[in-house]
């Protein structure tokens, strides 16, 4: 099963209100977004920790998303792609662009950590 959620007009307010979630920003021509998706998709493969987590990737020159643009006015000040958010709850809590599986883990052990020590799930 792929736990890299592919996000459209339907389903990408449903993933941001996830107890916590990390969503990569890219687009269908961008080779960095390509192999950052590989990267992730590779880890998640293997990955028992962060289970908890929801992962989801949205591809900004897809048709139909307005409503997330509009929702997301900081999208005007995001210049590079890949671009990664992790959130809690819906709120926007840290976000990165580029790649790196360390990058990210480094992240969710800060942003995420406290969840799973609380035992929150």
């Amino acid at each position: 099963m792929d736990r890299l959620i592919i996000l459209d007009r339907d389903n990408w307010r449903e993933f941001l209100a996830a107890p916590s979630a990390v969503l990569m920003l890219g687009k269908s021509n961008c080779d960095a977004c390509a192999e950052w998706t590989k990267q992730l998709q590779g880890f998640l493969e293997t990955d028992q920790e962060w289970q908890h987590v929801a992962f989801g990737k949205l591809e900004l020159d897809r048709p139909g998303l307005g409503s997330f643009k509009k929702a997301n006015t900081w999208l005007s000040e995001v210049d590079d792609l890949p671009f990664t958010i992790l959130y809690i709850a819906g709120d926007r809590k840290k976000d990165f662009v580029g790649a790196g599986i360390e990058r990210l883990v480094n992240r969710m052990n800060r942003v995420f950590g406290p969840l799973t020590e609380n035992g929150a799930t």
